[in-house]
């Protein structure tokens, strides 16, 4: 690469890293059809490179940069706002699908995240976007993982072609309210990113439905879905307002996944910025709490106490140590979603609970054959010939033998 391309993607990947919706999600492999060239890149198979994981715990390697960092909008929490002293460039087309293809020949990369600024007006930036993705597809057979940011006011049709080339497609809400947008993000509009979320989730609803249909496979739109964003700390939202607003983007937008990014205070910083970065413990209990709402049958009164979720304990535990009535919960007897709530004991590990029992009777070898975090369970659970001290369960200070500093498994909730 030549001087002046390096140094465009030193800018334009140190300005993507702040964009936290980096990921694979669920999109599989693009397999070459009948009529297909072989194509290159596949999810099986330095600057700007991010690593995330598919459903089944491959670690992949993405080029994660912007096309551009200019930008007509004025958000006070992105570096790259048009009031922002920051250095800019803008990658080409061309530019971009040649460094895909190049950093894909190097084995340095197995896909594409691709955001960007509004250059011009929302159509003219979607549009370019479009064609990158369309060029690397139809152009040169690219078979890898593509995730481009769409944006908000770009016209329908545009977000609908970018479904066609894409595995997912994002939109950023940033904010979990329209308040908070107006006072951070006042380009931005709430409904108008909802109305785009909409549009994106009836197109993917539609080619599912031509499929069962008509019993031809339709051109793939979007197989990874839908995924977006939200700041943490950077308005006074609490942990409920947050997470509810999660929850009606997972019900009625249908959304694959939200992501929260904790505030970190950012180069020629907006002065109505907070001036200290946001815990990643509460980022971290957030994701935790997402977990439990979507797969745990969890509801968000339960997971969130006095609007904030606990930071000192796991939101599962928090739930169980105000909830110590429910316990010791029997796993010989106890149905899936009781199951589900004992802490230490995750989704897997039910289903496996639930299939030994339909043979056998569960006994306190069992569990450590298991190889089950048995401290953290053992207050919680009777088995066979097991039962916990049940005083334990209502003493004073119970609490406290699980006030550590360690971190607990991401998704092992």
């Amino acid at each position: 690469m030549h001087d002046k391309l390096i140094q465009k993607l030193e800018i334009l990947s140190d300005a993507a890293k702040y964009d936290a919706s980096c990921a694979s999600g669920s999109a599989g492999k693009r397999q070459a059809g009948k009529t297909d060239k072989a194509g290159i890149g596949s999810l099986t198979g330095g600057s700007g490179i991010c690593h995330s994981f598919t459903p089944d715990g491959r670690c992949v390697s993405l080029l994660k940069i912007l096309m551009t960092n200019y930008c007509i909008y004025d958000c006070h929490y992105c570096i790259n706002r048009v009031s922002s002293n920051v250095r800019r460039a803008r990658f080409s087309v061309k530019e971009t699908v040649d460094l895909t293809l190049n950093f894909y020949k190097r084995n340095y990369i197995e896909g594409l995240f691709l955001s960007s600024g509004i250059v011009g007006s929302p159509d003219l930036t979607m549009e370019s976007m479009v064609r990158i993705a369309k060029s690397l597809r139809l152009d040169h057979g690219f078979k890898g993982y593509i995730h481009l940011k769409t944006i908000p006011n770009a016209s329908p049709e545009l977000q609908a072609e970018a479904g066609l080339y894409a595995d997912r497609l994002s939109i950023n809400v940033e904010m979990p309210t329209q308040p908070s947008l107006n006072k951070y993000a006042p380009e931005k509009d709430l409904g108008a990113i909802h109305g785009a979320m909409n549009t994106l989730k009836d197109k993917i609803t539609e080619h599912k439905v031509d499929k069962a249909h008509s019993g031809k496979r339709p051109p793939r739109f979007a197989p990874g879905g839908q995924s977006t964003q939200m700041i943490i700390g950077a308005d006074d939202s609490n942990d409920k307002v947050i997470l509810g607003t999660s929850v009606k983007l997972y019900s009625e937008q249908k959304l694959r996944r939200v992501y929260y990014s904790a505030f970190s205070p950012i180069p020629d910083a907006s002065q109505v910025l907070p001036l200290k970065p946001a815990p990643l413990i509460r980022e971290h209990r957030l994701y935790q709490a997402d977990w439990l709402l979507r797969f745990y049958g969890f509801t968000l009164d339960e997971i969130v106490h006095d609007d904030m979720l606990d930071m000192d304990h796991d939101p599962k535990l928090a739930w169980a140590l105000r909830n110590r009535h429910v316990f010791p919960i029997d796993l010989n007897k106890a149905d899936k979603m009781l199951l589900l709530r004992v802490p230490g004991l995750g989704a897997r590990t039910v289903q496996k609970i639930l299939s030994i029992r339909r043979y056998t009777k569960l006994n306190w070898i069992d569990l450590t054959k298991m190889r089950l975090p048995l401290k953290k369970l053992k207050p919680f659970i009777s088995v066979g010939d097991y039962s916990p001290d049940i005083h334990l369960l209502d003493s004073n200070n119970f609490e406290l033998q699980f006030k550590q500093p360690k971190q607990i498994e991401l998704f092992g909730a």
